[in-house]
């Protein structure tokens, strides 16, 4: 995602750089996996097509990481800018994002439509919020995102939400509230209980400024407990909705309860912690591939949605690839953007999204 973290006279945390790069990997590697197979033929299982499954059920995990990794580059910048307008500045950037949000729905029709809450919705809104975040103490962050999740369940509740959420539902605009609706509880990635991770994530980018690893490894140890544990609370009491609702874990997670923003944030932070103190250790290399694809992940999201969304559609592609047609596409595709972003890098990554973000928002 866009890196606001690090002002180009410091030097890079080459290691966040690489999570970036490894959430994007993960993101379009599921999104192509999903859009370019055309599944299972006639008398085929899931187990005959395992490479492309297993590699798709990786996927899970990006959207979790951005938006923790957000909240981390939000406290990273806010440790090299003091002072008059910057306040302004998370506010500006956090707007910036927002319309790149509404860009991505304009962009793909066949996906969203334009009142959708997507990944980068949800990130710009709370960064827009950041002036507030980053006056408060890291446990009043932490309480916050707790109520967060908890919250979402009892406007889950309170609206009646289905059970299991369908694109349709969750572009759907017809239902009292609107896209207001959708951005607070029934769109893909809504603020409640999304929120919460990014949140975590600002705690996290303290602790990194602090050298505090080992904390950060014990917050993500922390909600792995709560996610795991209620999970299994609730497969030893009487099924009921708000149980299944706060701690049911189902495939596909919208809407998502609290024990899988737990388990998705936990496991982050646990490798957050472990990268950022290796890389305090021993910096990760610039040339890694990882880190290239970091350097660009914003504009990665914003082309392959469109790109593998909704362009195959015209030319035959949607959903008519074979498992290892799909898989040749994803690895070619992921090596031309590596490529290009080492060879982009030269001229600082000049008009991609990144560098617009920078223009605009300062």
């Amino acid at each position: 995602m866009p890196d606001p973290a690090r002002p180009a006279t410091t030097t890079r945390l080459h290691g966040l750089d690489a999570l970036r790069g490894l959430a994007v990997f993960l993101m379009i590697e599921q999104h192509m996996g999903v859009w370019l197979w055309r599944g299972r033929r006639f008398g085929e299982s899931l187990v005959d097509h395992w490479p492309l499954v297993a590699f798709n059920a990786l996927g899970g995990g990006a959207a979790p990481m951005f938006i923790t990794l957000a909240g981390v580059g939000t406290s990273l910048l806010l440790v090299h800018r003091h002072g008059v307008g910057t306040d302004a500045l998370l506010v500006r950037r956090g707007l910036v994002l927002l319309g790149f949000g509404l860009l991505l729905n304009l962009m793909t029709p066949s996906w969203f439509s334009w009142g959708s809450w997507f990944v980068l919705h949800l990130m710009g809104f709370a960064m827009a919020l950041a002036p507030l975040w980053r006056r408060m103490s890291d446990t009043a962050l932490i309480v916050t995102a707790v109520v967060v999740a908890v919250a979402a369940v009892a406007l889950q509740m309170g609206l009646d939400t289905p059970m299991r959420l369908t694109n349709e539902r969750m572009r759907d605009l017809s239902h009292p509230g609107g896209a207001l609706r959708l951005a607070l509880v029934e769109s893909q990635f809504p603020v409640f209980p999304w929120l919460a991770p990014y949140l975590l994530g600002t705690v996290a980018g303290r602790w990194i400024h602090a050298r505090r690893f080992r904390a950060i490894a014990v917050l993500g140890l922390a909600a792995l407990v709560v996610g795991g544990g209620g999970w299994l609370a609730t497969r030893a009491l009487p099924h009921s909705e708000l149980a299944r609702r706060a701690f049911g874990i189902q495939l596909g997670f919208f809407p998502a309860s609290i024990a899988i923003v737990a388990l998705l944030v936990g496991a982050v932070l646990l490798v957050i912690a472990l990268v950022a103190q290796r890389d305090d250790r021993r910096p990760l290399s610039g040339r890694n591939p990882l880190v290239a694809l970091g350097r660009i992940s914003l504009t990665l999201l914003l082309v392959h949605v469109p790109l593998f969304r909704q362009a195959t559609r015209p030319i035959g592609w949607w959903q008519a690839l074979s498992a290892g047609q799909a898989l040749l596409t994803i690895a070619i595709f992921l090596v031309v953007c590596v490529a290009i972003a080492r060879a982009w890098e030269r001229v600082g990554y000049r008009f991609g999204a990144e560098w617009l973000l920078r223009k605009l928002a300062g």
